[in-house]
């Protein structure tokens, strides 16, 4: 009677939380292009992601003319050629590399969806992507030169060598960041900023020592985490997430969870999961080791 009456429990209690559990957001990463691990890096977030939030994680990486990866920086996405290409998902993590794909056009049909109110996260090298005319001065927000740029909110146009970042919170009253804390990664690419929109909202900086050939230790400092209003669309970027380690990192993991939800305005006790027994996702324990071992 007694191991009848726990597993009523039990039941009851599996089916109270299924029922208090919200319907699933539908996130889709775009990965793909040059100079990263695209093969990995969507696993890696999938995990992270789903263990953190009531979210489903979807993604594409793209491929050439033979359906091999395209690890070039012209790298195309076939699913960005439709009109209703984000249709039926509530946010688009965007985590490509295609610095030169110019087509005005196609990045015109890729914005019009985040136009229409998807939301958006930018990680990494989205930052460096479709640079459909200048690029390398500042730009004017609203202009041709600024297509993406208007997306992401801050510009950059380089980044330093593969060193540590110190990562420190700029404002620690903001929902994505209230609980977060900083903390120094392992070797990463710090992205410059060449202009700071109007828009743009300032959560986190990074610093990096830069030791060059000749000559003294110098710092350089840039915004590597912000939000950003696109119209009326809540947008997410960071520029950190170069390497494996860095993306199955729990603290990265943990911000982009919470910039995930911020987009879609479902950062809150309903859509966070407890945190995971085990923050690290399995597929980025081999890095996070290999890392370690390097110390």
């Amino acid at each position: 009677m007694k191991r009848f009456l726990a597993i009523l429990l039990a039941t009851a209690s599996f089916t109270a939380a299924q029922a208090a559990a919200p319907k699933p957001l539908r996130a889709l990463i775009i990965a793909g292009g040059c100079c990263h691990d695209y093969g990995m890096q969507p696993v890696i977030l999938k995990e992270g992601l789903e263990a953190r939030a009531h979210v489903e994680v979807e993604y594409v990486v793209s491929v050439d003319a033979q359906q091999k990866p395209d690890k070039s920086t012209k790298a195309k996405f076939e699913k960005y050629e439709k009109p209703d290409w984000a249709k039926g998902y509530d946010v688009i993590i965007h985590d490509e590399c295609s610095a030169d794909v110019k087509d005005v056009e196609y990045v015109k049909n890729i914005l019009a969806a985040h136009k229409a109110g998807v939301p958006a996260v930018n990680l990494h090298c989205a930052m460096h992507s479709y640079r459909v005319g200048e690029f390398r001065a500042p730009v004017q927000p609203g202009s041709a030169d600024a297509l993406w740029f208007d997306l992401l909110g801050i510009q950059s146009n380089a980044h330093g060598p593969q060193v540590p970042i110190q990562v420190t919170i700029v404002d620690s009253s903001h929902a994505i960041t209230k609980p977060l804390s900083g903390w120094n990664t392992v070797n990463e690419e710090l992205y410059n900023n060449i202009k700071v929109f109007p828009t743009a909202i300032p959560l986190m900086k990074g610093k990096q020592v830069i030791k060059p050939k000749e000559g003294p230790e110098k710092e350089v400092e840039s915004i590597v985490t912000w939000g950003n209003l696109y119209g009326k669309t809540r947008v997410f970027s960071s520029t950190l997430g170069h390497n494996n380690a860095t993306v199955g990192d729990p603290r990265y993991l943990d911000m982009v969870t919470r910039g995930l939800l911020w987009a879609c305005d479902k950062l809150n006790d309903t859509y966070l999961k407890p945190t995971p027994s085990d923050p690290v996702p399995p597929s980025a324990k081999p890095f996070l080791q290999k890392s370690a071992d390097k110390k």
